[in-house]
């Protein structure tokens, strides 16, 4: 079959591209769709990419990517971090928001996806320009994703999604929640930093797909039109969960084969004095490099 494939960027693409590759092994010939400016997807002899300009640089990608990872090491005051997290949020919404209007507003690309017949979109709904694509096209989607926040995915497949015992993202609450705990679950929603988020982060699909189709739409209605989704994550470590018949968890499908070491490396546990009690410096040395973390 032929599928048009329209990933999220970073690590998303790195799990999809194994996809991909046994797609590709299996007889299926596979057209991944992205941006110019990008940071992994690049063209492979797995797949053909079909490239679209966006109104932005390398330049300003690579530096959005870098402010993110600096980001993540920061230690600031709560208030301040928060603000942060915000605005980068923002910044990176926006930017993909402009990657995907460049895609659907491309008339040639589009009229070249319509007019190729593909039997399936596989996309990563956490980037919804791809679900937005597949309705516009009328092409059946699959979702190949971790989670989506939100809870769009239980709105969009009508999914039970209890408070009393599902716990929200972000809201660290165990599988087995006290009262409070379950009062915190029901009231996490509402909180005016989690509605922001949802707002920037996905609002601008809504409006596009809406746009394309000429009728007013959700962004839970796009996703609906979705045939299955496949969830990177299994019940072994995710919580339980009331899920629909085309929801199929995939845990352990980016795990890759072992392979035999090149060498045999010298390896030590060092207790470090700097280290806190019980934590040990892990050093290997090899031909080729050093490496050394620690761990507690």
């Amino acid at each position: 079959g032929k599928v048009l494939v329209v990933p999220m960027e970073g690590s998303h693409w790195l799990s999809m591209r194994e996809v991909v590759r046994e797609l590709h092994t299996r007889g299926h010939q596979s057209v991944v769709i992205a941006p110019e400016v990008n940071m992994h997807i690049k063209a492979e002899d797995f797949f053909t990419v079909k490239a679209y300009a966006v109104p932005y640089t390398q330049d300003k990608f690579d530096s959005l990517v870098k402010t993110h990872e600096q980001l993540l090491f920061e230690r600031v005051h709560f208030v301040t971090m928060f603000l942060k997290t915000m605005a980068s949020l923002k910044t990176a919404s926006l930017l993909f928001a402009r990657s995907c209007e460049a895609l659907l507003y491309n008339k040639d690309l589009i009229r070249d996806l319509n007019a190729s017949s593909f039997d399936v979109v596989l996309t990563d709904p956490v980037y919804p320009c791809g679900a937005v694509l597949a309705k516009y096209l009328s092409i059946p989607a699959v979702f190949f994703l971790r989670f989506i926040p939100c809870d769009l995915d239980a709105e969009a497949t009508a999914c039970p999604n209890p408070f009393s015992y599902v716990p929200r993202l972000l809201t660290k609450n165990p599988d087995h929640m006290a009262f409070f705990q379950r009062v915190k679950n029901m009231l996490y929603p509402l909180a005016l930093a989690l509605k922001y988020i949802c707002q920037v982060a996905f609002t601008p699909y809504a409006r596009m797909a809406s746009e394309l189709l000429q009728r007013e739409v959700s962004l839970g209605e796009v996703l609906a039109s979705g045939t299955m989704w496949l969830f990177r994550g299994d019940f072994v470590m995710d919580y339980p969960r009331p899920i629909m018949p085309n929801m199929v968890f995939i845990g352990g499908i980016n795990c890759a084969n072992r392979k035999p070491l090149s060498q045999v490396c010298t390896a030590a546990f060092i207790q470090n004095n700097s280290l806190p009690p019980h934590a040990y410096l892990f050093t290997d040395f090899s031909k080729d490099f050093y490496l050394s973390f620690s761990f507690k």
